[in-house]
């Protein structure tokens, strides 16, 4: 047993390790099973676009705020997005109050990768003037409960409230972008699904728990297309993966998503 395991975490691994060997897991789910998914959109009024997601227990909350800016300098006529993650102190016990920490900036990345990487949208439709105005898409994350596979969970938010986003449209006068009182869907062109797999010895589980994060040796988080293409991959944890292991992760990964894109979408 690894050294790394404080005497509870040991015992708590072995059980955990006992109860997988039966192919079952310890909340009686199977090792490929999700905990239930529950969406709802448009729950904040002042937001572009909002969604809640329940994962089992796990709780986040996602607002999208559009508004105007400079573009990069390198896509002169690309909008812009922008992710953002917030750990309310009273989601989890680890979870302290003050700036942004490592994990919550890791989420935020790895969310905004998966966006990125698929092009959920059509950035180039995002500019308004050409090296001077676009539009910059905020995706705020608020984890409001941490029981377990934050990303997923982020995920999935962040893709039902850019569905649900409507930006505002502006015109161009004498060369400034001038806001008008008309709204147009932000209109979501892909929808890019996290799966998140976790080896705890030689098992590996879809969708870990909080418990089986604190005692798993390493985890994939694999972004799969609506096509069924690999957009990112995000490595975690002490262990390393063979080839063959992250094969096998991709392979569930890919099997999976089209099951979790049906409930963003509503079509299961």
């Amino acid at each position: 047993m690894s050294s790394r395991y404080g005497i509870i975490p040991r015992l708590k691994r072995k059980k955990i390790q006992e109860t997988l060997a039966t192919g079952k897991r310890m909340d009686g789910r199977g090792l490929g099973d999700y905990r239930e998914i529950s969406i709802r959109t448009g729950i904040i009024e002042k937001a572009e676009g909002s969604a809640e997601v329940y994962l089992g227990e796990t709780r986040v909350l996602v607002g999208i705020k559009i508004g105007v800016g400079a573009p990069f300098e390198d896509t002169p006529d690309e909008g812009v997005l922008v992710c953002n993650a917030e750990f309310v102190p009273v989601a989890s016990p680890a979870f302290e109050p003050g700036p942004p920490d490592e994990k919550s900036i890791e989420l935020a990345r790895v969310v905004d990768r998966g966006l990125r990487s698929a092009e959920v949208v059509d950035f180039s439709k995002l500019c308004i003037i050409p090296g001077k105005k676009v539009y910059v898409v905020h995706v705020d994350l608020y984890i409001l409960n941490h029981a377990g596979n934050l990303i997923d969970a982020s995920a999935v938010a962040a893709l039902a409230a850019l569905r649900g986003a409507m930006k505002p449209v502006y015109k161009i006068e004498d060369d400034e972008a001038v806001l008008t009182e008309k709204k147009e869907p932000l209109k979501v062109r892909k929808l890019p699904v996290a799966v998140t797999i976790a080896k705890i010895g030689e098992s590996f589980v879809v969708d870990p728990s909080a418990d089986e994060e604190e005692v798993m040796d390493a985890r994939l988080t694999v972004t799969v297309d609506d096509d069924g293409n690999i957009c990112t991959l995000q490595k975690s944890g002490s262990e390393g993966l063979t080839l063959d292991e992250i094969k096998k992760a991709i392979n569930i990964a890919v099997e999976k998503a089209p099951e979790i894109r049906a409930k963003i979408t509503g079509s299961e």
